[in-house]
């Protein structure tokens, strides 16, 4: 049977209450009693409402730092045959290249990417980002990883032969015109392994004990040719030569540094796009990008 008046019906309810005390009168005790469980009842609703509301804030947060758009950052500058042109939104350079393939991997069109640009050393520091993600040829390593996440590895480096343009060294097209060539190599390197064991030179190798002191001896003439890992010789040949050529890869099992995509710490992105970056090893786009954009631009694997 339905005794409640239409005074009250629809009412808050701290008023509802009130009307109900006014229509269905009660002893003091009892009264209390009401009075009391009305006022727990309030502060549970209160209670839940709040909660929920800061749940539903919970939900609606992004995994990236803008809604609807990932951020990728790059050097200031950065340079070929990583990005080309210091442009890295033409795409075009590998890294370029590969930040689009990820996103496209992401769900993300081409028009909801943001680059932003970083120092490599900021990158990588402990502490708050303002990028989503950050490819700048950053190698993985355990102190690294104590401050960001690292995907699973989009490069591995190779080794590479950088000689002065005009040399006997420089219009090498094989391996096997390196022979004869006197090469130089820092020691402790993986260059060193690799030169001995795949252009295996009918000279002696020249070992010296920094990077600096090889690209010296070449630009005095000591040396024919340098041995480095491919991202050193870009940068040789571009900002340390004046007349650098890279001469090509050298295909070898010893490998090199792996090359990841670098994200904020505990991201909530990392395990997405270790999965974009397996997917694109996985059918062949990887090995097509370094092809186009690091073989095809200057640096072919010697055979």
């Amino acid at each position: 049977m339905d005794t409640m008046s239409d005074d009250f019906r629809g009412t808050r309810p701290r008023v509802a209450f009130s009307l109900m005390l006014k229509e269905f009168p009660m002893s003091r005790t009892l009264r209390r009693s009401a009075v009391f469980a009305a006022g727990a009842a309030a502060i549970l609703l209160l209670s839940a409402c709040t909660s929920g509301t800061a749940s539903e804030g919970g939900d609606a947060a992004s995994d990236t730092i803008t809604p609807d758009t990932l951020t990728i950052a790059t050097g200031e500058p950065a340079y070929a045959p990583w990005v080309l042109n210091d442009d890295p939104e033409s795409g075009e350079g590998f890294e370029a290249a590969v930040a689009y393939a990820v996103a496209e991997e992401l769900g993300y069109e081409k028009s909801q990417v943001e680059w932003v640009r970083t120092t490599f050393d900021s990158a990588i520091a402990p502490g708050p980002k303002d990028f989503d993600l950050n490819l700048q040829q950053f190698s993985v390593n355990e102190d690294r990883a104590k401050a960001v996440d690292f995907s699973s590895p989009y490069y591995t480096t190779t080794q590479a032969v950088v000689a002065s343009a005009g040399t006997d060294a420089a219009d090498a097209k094989s391996i096997a015109d390196l022979k004869g060539a006197l090469i130089g190599v820092a020691s402790g390197t993986t260059s060193l392994t690799v030169v001995e064991d795949v252009i295996a030179p009918t000279q002696d190798l020249q070992v010296f004990n920094t990077v600096d002191d090889v690209v010296a001896a070449l630009q005095n003439g000591t040396i024919d040719a340098m041995v480095t890992d491919l991202p050193g010789a870009f940068y040789v040949r571009d900002a340390q030569l004046d007349d650098g050529v890279i001469v090509g890869q050298l295909d070898s099992a010893a490998g090199g540094d792996d090359f990841a995509i670098v994200l904020p710490k505990d991201s909530g992105l990392t395990k997405d796009v270790t999965a974009a970056v397996d997917a694109l090893r996985e059918d062949g786009t990887l090995d097509k990008l370094a092809a186009e954009w690091i073989a095809d631009q200057g640096a072919p694997v010697l055979k």
